[in-house]
């Protein structure tokens, strides 16, 4: 199970940083820290806290939280949009966790 959250951090990682660190101005760190926050949360917490909703629908309440806190964080950093930004990077993030799923299996 941690092996599987390691892989899907790292994607995630990969595609969201550079779009944090572009609407932060290169403040990386910031960048990183973004879905730091959010991610084990949605791995590990919403599928044991909201399991009787069923697997899509945990899924799209995990992703409206962590684009939610996501904005804010962005906002306290001073990103104009950052509601956008965080839904960009997130849609992002899961287009591309999906796909490589389907198409060689990981992460």
């Amino acid at each position: 199970m941690l092996l599987a959250w390691l892989g899907a951090f790292a994607v995630t990682q990969a595609v969201e940083v550079p779009l944090y660190g572009r609407a932060l101005r290169g403040r990386w760190g910031v960048a990183f820290a973004a879905s730091l926050w959010t991610h084990p949360v949605v791995w590990f917490g919403f599928p044991l806290w909201f399991r009787t909703l069923g697997h899509v629908r945990q899924v799209v309440l995990a992703e409206a939280f962590a684009v939610a806190i996501e904005a804010v964080w962005l906002w306290r950093f001073g990103v104009r949009r950052s509601i956008w930004w965080a839904l960009a990077a997130n849609a992002a993030s899961v287009a591309v966790g999906l796909t490589s799923r389907a198409l060689i299996g990981w992460p």
